[in-house]
């Protein structure tokens, strides 16, 4: 690691609490009928979220093309390259590390899936993201999320599936772990402190209440976890701006659910 890719490492984790609140809009052919929900108007959805002063925003390269300029030094702009369905039924990757370095990017993220007959494809994804990033020292944020085929194809959290998570990305190199909670944090604990980069948690499937969303990420940063990276529980939210303050008053001043939500 060289200076370029700590001096980006430092932007994205720039708060003065050192950890990440970061909000994604980079959900696309994943989020279903676009003229409904927190997206559908993708210029109001950053609009919105940015009032609550995120430390990044990560979004595919168009989207960055056409709703980023406003915003420009408010907040470290990470690129996604992932472009997938757990099923498979898409599986592209819509950006390189020079895409990204074009935009202004400080990061390029890489949403992948594990288990099943297309993971050694999406490893590769990483580990050639790795290398082709290494001379414009721009570090890749990981998005690894494994599946389980038992009936149907879904995403799955648990303690083992994470830890085996996590582990693929060190194993490729990346310099930032994305992974769901596990729902134990004795054994998220035990898997950060197992793991020589930082790791910040997605914001997961949406959560019936916005208290339940913000009491996951409270159990993770105690467990060790370097922040979170939101989409739906913050735009899937009516309130999105009180949604994504209460986010960050957990993440950087270590508030639980209730604190956070009376105090935003």
């Amino acid at each position: 690691m060289g200076l370029g890719t700590d001096i980006r490492l430092s932007r994205l984790f720039s708060n003065p609490s050192g950890n990440l609140f970061g909000v994604a809009v980079d959900h696309f052919v994943s989020y279903g009928n676009v003229r409904d929900g927190g997206l559908k108007d993708l210029p109001d959805a950053v609009a919105r979220c940015m009032k609550a002063h995120p430390d990044t925003m990560t979004m595919t390269p168009g989207t960055a093309k056409h709703c980023w300029p406003a915003y420009v030094g408010q907040a470290a702009l990470i690129v996604q390259a992932g472009c997938w369905t757990p099923d498979d039924r898409i599986r592209e990757q819509l950006a390189t590390p020079a895409d990204a370095i074009r935009l202004g990017a400080d990061a390029l993220a890489v949403a992948i899936g594990v288990r099943g007959q297309t993971e050694g494809d999406f490893i590769r994804w990483l580990s050639d993201a790795v290398s082709a990033a290494a001379p414009y020292e721009l570090p890749i944020v990981a998005h690894i999320y494994p599946r389980d085929y038992s009936d149907g194809v879904k995403i799955v959290f648990t303690p083992d599936e994470i830890a085996y998570a996590v582990r693929v990305g060190i194993e490729t190199g990346v310099d930032v772990i994305k992974v769901g909670y596990p729902g134990d944090e004795k054994a998220f604990a035990e898997i950060i402190a197992a793991c020589p980069v930082p790791v910040v948690m997605a914001g997961g499937p949406k959560e019936p209440t916005l208290k339940g969303a913000l009491t996951h990420i409270h159990a993770g940063m105690r467990a060790g976890a370097r922040g979170a990276v939101v989409g739906r529980n913050i735009w899937g939210e009516a309130d999105m701006e009180h949604a994504a303050r209460a986010y960050a008053a957990v993440i950087h001043d270590g508030l639980d659910a209730d604190q956070a939500i009376a105090s935003t």
